[in-house]
């Protein structure tokens, strides 16, 4: 199944579940539910975006945009994560209101079906995309599998508060778990925040990653000098790399520009939609070099 038809699937599963929780959720008078239920309005809306972000991402590069269209991805990432904290926000203002003033959950069975049934059904599609997404490097897609990911954690903590609210009485279990829940959305929105957004500012790859780069060109440090003014970035799925590369003097160009795609080669082994670009220069022009 491809990556369109894996973020359909995810819309039309979202929408319903959405439906099912709100319609139940006041029904039965529980915040806890009806705030679940908006949780996955934010999935719902969150899968959409990442639908047509993908579309566009996936977009070649033109005259107007050189550099491809990747970070339509950051940004989707981006938007999905603040709508999260949105609606993290609006939960625990209804839940305060309903810890103060607290009212009857009728049917509760009712809402603990709806809870397992949302969660049974996002745990399947959420790790089907996590692993479409982790083959593909997608931030959107990443984020798209989080949110159902989350969704079912919370689905399951709130059917546990219903069944307690059942047997104990304490109506202001509800309201508790519903802030618990939206407290957890908000942490993990922040964690997925600090993924999506940094390309956006061009923030360059980890440590980890650019040793591991740095790693691949040094096994041919037999054939160049050095190689400095060493820089990378990530837009989307895609990661950018650049750097200068001196060679000896005598070196042709045939000869140098086959190294240069041995070292793009092996570096496109490691991240498989890498954009690298090599500056060649001879050993004579290096003047102001920098010390990796």
């Amino acid at each position: 199944m491809n990556h369109s038809n894996l973020t359909i699937l995810s819309v039309i599963s979202n929408f319903v579940i959405v439906i099912l929780k709100l319609i139940i959720g006041f029904f039965t008078g529980s915040v806890a539910v009806i705030s679940e239920g908006i949780h996955s309005s934010m999935d719902l809306f969150a899968s959409v975006i990442t639908f047509f972000s993908i579309r566009i991402a996936g977009r070649p590069a033109d005259e107007d945009h050189p550099y491809g269209h990747g970070k339509a991805e950051n940004i989707a990432g981006t938007i999905e994560t603040l709508l999260i904290f949105v609606a993290g926000i609006w939960i625990i203002s209804e839940s305060v209101e309903k810890f103060l003033d607290p009212k009857e959950i009728r049917f509760p069975a009712l809402g603990i079906a709806v809870m397992l049934f949302g969660a049974a059904v996002n745990i399947i599609i959420s790790r089907v995309i996590n692993r479409a997404a982790k083959k593909a490097n997608s931030v959107a897609m990443k984020s798209n599998a989080l949110h159902l990911f989350t969704d079912v954690f919370t689905s399951l903590g709130i059917a546990l508060s219903l069944l307690l609210v059942y047997l104990t009485g304490w109506l202001w279990l509800d309201p508790v778990i519903a802030i618990i829940t939206a407290i957890y959305i908000m942490f993990e929105a922040w964690q997925l925040l600090k993924e999506s957004f940094p390309p956006l500012m061009d923030e360059r790859l980890s440590k980890k990653e650019e040793a591991e780069i740095k790693r691949i060109i040094l096994t041919h440090k037999a054939e160049f000098i050095e190689f400095h003014d060493f820089r990378s970035r990530r837009a989307g799925a895609e990661e950018y790399i650049d750097f200068h590369l001196v060679v000896p003097s005598e070196m042709t160009i045939e000869k140098a520009h086959s190294l240069c795609d041995e070292i793009e080669t092996e570096i496109g082994d490691f991240y498989s939609k890498a954009q690298v670009l090599i500056h060649l220069e001879p050993e004579e022009e290096r003047i102001y070099s920098k010390k990796v």
